[in-house]
């Protein structure tokens, strides 16, 4: 096993609202190790985000950490101040957000966006900060990088703007990279080609990476493990090929049928996940995912399931796996895709 560089543990963060407290993240736990990807996923209002934006120390005047701890290197990042937090953010932690367009300053030239991290942070004179902004423009893809150092963002496509972001986050030789949905708002095509350039990224300069998505498809991409979170809360927890290819989680589950898919059988129909999140101003007593889950118990209303352990590397939160519990199988159609990808895998091979 390689080095953990970040332990997380019991995290768990309100916001206050006018409504009353909303209960966003729940006792989340998870460790990153050198050089590795981890992804959370989850549908929107999971705490994806608000989970690693406490990483970065860029939570909302109206969040409260409640408890946990995020030791990186020994240093708890959690208590900081922000005159703490200035020597660690974006130097030590960066991040790329989901649109490009508001990361940066319609008004100022993408070249000085990259330029003034240098001068302000290694006091480089203007010349040197052109030079390895420049080649950091390179390094990420952009085209005769030397004339667009002085465009404006409005000349740069979705995709290109996000190139200069992650140059951005770069600049300062991060150790850690957290990408929040950094594809959201690209096409396809320019989905699939970020996410290469930031795993050929993360490879070279020897990143650990968290990777928040919605997209169980992305995973199977880019992550080395994955947490799977709902309501606040992980439930399921394991490397890539054991989230994606063995998933036990009724919710994991319902998010990998609910991928459009090209294989699915003629006739077959989407599949959704029914019903909605529960309103975390007053989380449901025992399972959150109870009202949605076709495969609830009893228990699942009255008491909050623990992590079970499968193997030493995976764990979910359903009470289908207590000892007691009657056998469930994923969906058949689910089934057959899995079969599908992994046959399409072993082609490639």
């Amino acid at each position: 096993m390689s080095e953990k560089i970040l332990e997380v543990k019991d995290l768990t963060i309100s916001f206050n609202t006018y409504a009353g407290k909303v209960q966003a993240v729940r006792g989340v736990s998870f460790d990153l190790f050198k050089g590795e990807t981890l992804a959370i996923v989850g549908e929107s209002g999971s705490g994806k985000s608000v989970s690693t934006r406490a990483l970065m120390g860029l939570l909302a005047p109206t969040a409260v950490i409640e408890r946990g701890s995020a030791i990186y290197r020994g240093r708890d990042l959690l208590p900081m101040k922000e005159t703490e937090w200035e020597a660690v953010r974006g130097t030590e932690i960066a991040m790329i957000f989901q649109d490009p367009m508001s990361s940066l300053n319609p008004i100022k030239k993408v070249g000085k966006q990259i330029s003034e991290i240098f001068t302000i942070h290694h006091k480089m004179n203007g010349a040197e900060a052109k030079r390895k902004s420049v080649a950091l423009m390179e390094a990420v893809g952009i085209p005769q990088a030397e004339k667009r150092y002085n465009q404006y963002p409005f000349h740069f496509s979705g995709g290109m703007r996000q190139r200069i972001v992650i140059a951005i986050a770069l600049a300062l030789d991060p150790e850690i990279l957290i990408c929040d949905e950094p594809t959201t708002a690209l096409d396809v095509t320019i989905q699939a080609q970020v996410l290469t350039l930031i795993r050929d990224l993360k490879k070279g300069r020897e990143l650990s990476t968290i990777f928040i998505t919605h997209d169980m498809g992305v995973v199977a991409h880019v992550a080395d493990r994955v947490a799977v979170m709902y309501a606040g809360k992980i439930v399921e927890y394991g490397t890539a090929a054991e989230v994606y290819y063995s998933p036990v989680h009724p919710y994991t589950w319902s998010l990998m049928a609910s991928m459009p898919d090209m294989d699915v059988d003629p006739g077959e129909v989407l599949t959704v996940i029914q019903g909605t999140p529960p309103n975390m101003l007053l989380p449901p007593e025992g399972d959150a995912f109870a009202e949605r889950n076709p495969y609830a118990l009893k228990i699942d209303f009255k008491r909050d399931p623990p992590l079970f352990r499968i193997s030493d590397t995976h764990y979910a939160a359903t009470w289908l796996l207590h000892p007691g519990a009657p056998q469930a199988e994923m969906p058949a159609a689910l089934k057959r895709r899995i079969e599908h990808s992994l046959n399409r895998q072993r082609g490639a091979r």
